[in-house]
């Protein structure tokens, strides 16, 4: 993995160290699953759900990119994946709070696209 990357994804709150830990010191592979994870339905899945007012099938997409996030370190991401997991638990449409689903949304969308950014920078 290149060192100018690996600065790129820490500069932008990737736990570098602590995922390629949890990939065994595997680099390569870490990089494969990065890869991977830019190709991932779950963030495209979530914000349509999300427009069409699907809170429960947001939930479940929520929750998958908060595990995703997690085990890859990408913590931009994974902070609002979670909060929006929260916001959305066992919530009817009438119960969600669509302001603070909103904050989260942009917060996890502008994460994403920087994310998308150094990746395609790099690819």
């Amino acid at each position: 993995m290149d060192e100018l990357l690996k600065q790129k994804l820490a500069e932008n709150d990737v736990d570098v160290k602590g995922a390629v830990a949890r990939f065994m010191g595997n680099e390569s592979l870490f990089l494969k699953f990065l890869l991977k994870f830019k190709n991932d339905m779950s963030f495209t899945n979530l914000i349509a759900n999300l427009d069409q007012g699907n809170y429960e099938e947001a939930f479940k997409c929520a929750h998958t990119l908060k595990g995703v996030s997690a085990n890859l370190g990408i913590n931009a991401i994974n902070r609002p994946a979670s909060e929006l997991t929260e916001l959305l638990r066992g919530k009817t449409a009438a119960d969600v709070d669509l302001e603070r689903v909103a904050v989260k949304r942009k917060e996890m969308e502008e994460a994403y696209k920087i994310f998308l950014r150094i990746m395609e920078e790099n690819a």
